[in-house]
């Protein structure tokens, strides 16, 4: 079992930075993907970004080259990076976690998931 806690959202403007944090209890979180996922209001769940067990990392198109996700296994927290914010980056974020350490963009194939944090990028 994991459990997660995301730390970290706030209200920005656009172009601005953000840094959330996944912190994970449970034993064994180096073996563990950890992806980030967004969903606005109306909107379905999005992939955003995730790192594997062997720190390879993933994105969506629309955020390479502003937003870099890293891990911690020390201190069992993964770390999302957000720069350049635009406003349409407005919704909740989550993190999630699967036990097999391969990323896979579907929401529905990650174990385990974060209460969520609001980030919203004004103009």
């Amino acid at each position: 079992q994991v459990q997660l806690v995301e730390s970290g959202g706030g209200s920005v403007q656009a172009g601005g930075s953000l840094r959330l944090s996944c912190a994970a209890s449970g034993r064994f979180f180096s073996i563990y993907a950890v992806g980030w996922f967004c969903q606005a209001p109306g909107k379905e769940r999005e992939f955003v970004a995730a790192i594997n067990s062997g720190s390879n990392t993933y994105y969506t198109d629309s955020v390479k080259g502003r937003f870099t996700i890293s891990r911690d296994n020390a201190k069992k927290t993964v770390y999302l990076q957000m720069n350049s914010l635009k406003p349409e980056d407005t919704a909740v974020y989550y993190c999630a976690a699967r036990p097999t350490g391969q990323v896979v963009t579907s929401g529905r194939l990650w174990d385990y998931w974060g209460q969520g944090t609001q980030v919203t990028v004004s103009s």
